[in-house]
């Protein structure tokens, strides 16, 4: 079961306590580095899946329509 970005969030902020506490030897700070990583590129992903669902609702004379929401850069 996938978790949630919220549930990720969480994961990541426990690694990066675990990391901050300096009690880890260079294995486990290693592979907890890339543990972190990896799920930060997940929550990426969720973020920008999001992003792309962002709808904006117009009114137009009483009628709802739909448009993508455009993302400036």
């Amino acid at each position: 079961m996938k978790k949630t970005f919220e549930e990720q969030m969480k994961v990541l902020e426990n690694i990066v306590n675990e990391l901050e506490k300096g009690n880890l030897n260079l294995d486990e700070s290693v592979a907890k580095f890339e543990e972190g990583m990896n799920i930060s590129k997940e929550c990426n992903k969720i973020l920008e899946q999001a992003e792309k669902k962002i709808t904006i609702l117009l009114q137009d004379d009483e009628k709802l329509t739909e448009k993508e929401f455009k993302v400036e850069e």
